[in-house]
């Protein structure tokens, strides 16, 4: 069983929830940028919420399926056809063998992920299946799909009818101008007076060379107060450093494991998925939350994103 892709598309890559546990020996975590996406996408097809998608980047792949299969897309909305017929995102569909799935380019957001019931039998690299462009670990030595690829498949229980769907509003948000909270980084108050305002009160946009690793912010020079030498200590996905240029990088999910730039912010976790769905060229503003607002909105988040995947996989082995 498995699926040959006919065409790569832009950034097309297996992702699994990341590589967990080797920061100290340099190895970042990679796993997919919109993280609702895939969980969701997993748990419409009756996957575990951490199994190996795809993620899709912008322009889509073309794939064709070698045998039969359930798959649900799920994230910014491509235009997608199987077989000749569009296929609707956030909901789970049967594939017959020999049909072709045709992934087109986005016109809003910018990612999307493609599960498989049971998911991609491929070999994890220090515990995980994720692809890490940067670092280049991962399935196929941690590079983005090719033409005539072979992606084998696992075999998927038996479960319930596929055939239903989810609303995707509660979590993707197709508004580019809503801002994203951030909480103050530690090196928040060594900006100027000026740069502390236009942090959260101008306008910046996502440059063209982002990427997996992080995304350049173009928009107004934020500068320090006074001088500051910094020692290289850890960075998440989410950290908002500040380099020489004055123009700020927002890291992202292949983001190096330290980092010796100012840290000024840092996105809530809550808002990172709304993040992930910025293409390049797409407006970023900022909005100051605080520690305790950031970690209740993520964790009231959590509880209703697992409530729903209880729910649906509730309703699949119904």
């Amino acid at each position: 069983m498995s699926i040959t892709v006919l065409k790569p598309g832009l950034m097309t890559s297996l992702q699994d929830r990341g590589r967990r546990g080797h920061m100290a020996i340099g190895v970042g975590r990679a796993g997919p940028m919109d993280e609702l996406a895939h969980r969701l996408a997993n748990a419409l097809v009756g996957n575990d919420p951490g199994a190996v998608a795809l993620e899709v980047s912008l322009l889509g792949p073309r794939l064709r399926f070698e045998a039969d299969a359930c798959i649900a897309l799920a994230g910014a909305p491509f235009p997608a056809r199987l077989g000749g017929a569009v296929l609707p995102m956030w909901q789970a569909r049967t594939v017959a063998a020999g049909e072709v799935l045709d992934v087109g380019a986005l016109r809003s957001g910018a990612r999307a992920c493609l599960a498989v019931a049971g998911g991609f039998a491929v070999d994890a690299v220090l515990g995980s299946r994720a692809c890490d462009v940067n670092a280049r670990l991962g399935p196929f030595g941690g590079r983005p799909l090719i033409a005539g690829d072979v992606l084998p498949l696992a075999a998927a229980p038996r479960r319930g009818d596929a055939n239903w769907s989810l609303d995707p509003r509660p979590w993707f948000d197709p508004d580019p101008e809503r801002p994203l909270r951030l909480v103050r980084g530690t090196h928040f108050e060594r900006l100027d007076a000026a740069s502390q305002v236009a942090l959260f009160e101008a306008g910046f946009r996502i440059a063209a060379d982002s990427n997996r690793v992080g995304f350049r912010l173009d928009g107004p020079r934020l500068s320090l107060s006074t001088p500051l030498e910094t020692v290289s200590e850890p960075v998440a996905f989410g950290t908002v450093q500040l380099p020489p240029g004055g123009q700020p990088i927002v890291l992202m999910a292949e983001h190096p494991t330290t980092g010796g730039y100012p840290r000024i912010g840092q996105v809530a976790a809550v808002d990172l998925p709304r993040l992930a769905q910025r293409p390049p060229g797409a407006p970023v503003r900022f909005r100051p939350i605080g520690h305790d607002e950031a970690e209740a909105r993520y964790l009231e988040r959590e509880r209703a994103l697992a409530r729903l995947i209880d729910r649906i996989a509730r309703r699949r082995a119904g």
